[in-house]
């Protein structure tokens, strides 16, 4: 039992009484004392932040000093410093180095990874690949277009819930094209398709030019585009083929860092020839019969060759 004697709860890094007995000194609300028959003495720290981290001491004002210390860790869940850390979005000429920083807060001190959202490796060192960085800097060296797309930041520090931020990274660099068929033939009257494919970023322009005029769709052409990331593949095609409609087909690829082109000539082939009847001529063997005591052979079939209806 207490008799006179006081209990005091006491912040010893900040060098605070906090309460004394069942007054609260601290004109900090969030500290309350509750007991229970004056045996036990409870400090309640409600909402607790950061500078509630420390040592505390409950001591009874007896002659000597009784006393007991305990240690509070305030732990804090992990937070994305977005202002120290690269922007959402992020843009680097091809075959240019760059760096991508993500910094976080919290307690214990988080850990950052990095991995691409696309689960592809992330290439570093120049030749290393690694499905998972470790480290608050991302260095990429000498950046290829097929590292663009997003990159998660992930910061933990065993505080839930952990937090991430997606940043993108663009890959700049001007059009390239390549095309499958240089050379395409068709018959008159007929329909021929024609494609190239193009790589560029950002976006480029693609279309079609034949005697220096763009081609447009219409019931002559029809165009197909297709697109994937930096990729793009596009088709020509030309319906019931004219005399007017043989020569060079140019497919061009436009963007602000550039312009490069494709040539595909479209030539006439004859239309393959009604091929002339052919007859097949057996002389039907003979019927043979054997001198006695000797074996039978039978005749084959004489096939002569195919003679042309005009050699009649």
């Amino acid at each position: 039992h207490l008799g006179t004697y006081k209990v005091a709860w006491i912040h010893i890094d900040r060098q605070m009484i906090l309460t004394i007995h069942r007054h609260v000194i601290s004109r900090i609300p969030r500290y309350s004392v509750t007991y229970d028959n004056s045996n036990t003495w409870l400090l309640h720290v409600s909402q607790a932040q950061q500078d509630d981290r420390g040592y505390y001491m409950c001591q009874v004002n007896t002659n000597p000093m009784i006393s007991q210390v305990g240690y509070l860790q305030v732990v804090v869940p992990p937070n994305i410093l977005d202002i120290e850390s690269t922007p959402s979005s992020v843009a680097v000429r091809e075959n240019q180095n760059i760096n991508m920083t993500c910094r976080a807060d919290g307690f214990p001190t988080p850990k950052i990874i990095w991995r691409r959202e696309d689960g592809q490796s992330i290439t570093v060192e120049r030749k290393k690949k690694v499905m998972v960085y470790d480290g608050e800097v991302l260095h990429l060296t000498k950046v290829s277009r097929n590292e663009m797309g997003a990159y998660l930041c992930i910061a933990t520090n065993g505080v839930p819930p952990s937090v991430s931020k997606r940043i993108i990274l663009d890959v700049e660099f001007s059009p390239m094209i390549w095309v499958p068929n240089q050379l395409v033939g068709a018959p008159p009257s007929t329909d021929v398709t024609i494609d190239c494919h193009t790589e560029a970023h950002p976006r480029a322009i693609i279309y079609w030019v034949y005697n220096s005029v763009m081609v447009l769709p219409s019931k002559k052409y029809i165009i197909d585009y297709n697109e994937n990331s930096y990729r793009a593949h596009m088709k020509l095609t030309i319906k019931n083929l004219s005399t007017g409609d043989f020569g060079n087909y140019r497919c061009i690829s436009k963007n602000s860092l550039g312009e490069t082109e494709g040539s595909i000539r479209v030539y006439e082939i004859p239309l393959p020839s009604t091929p002339s009847k052919q007859i097949t001529h057996i002389v039907e063997p003979k019927e043979v019969v054997p001198p006695r005591n000797e074996s039978i052979k039978v005749a084959q079939p004489e096939v002569i060759f195919p003679i042309k209806n005009d050699e009649s």
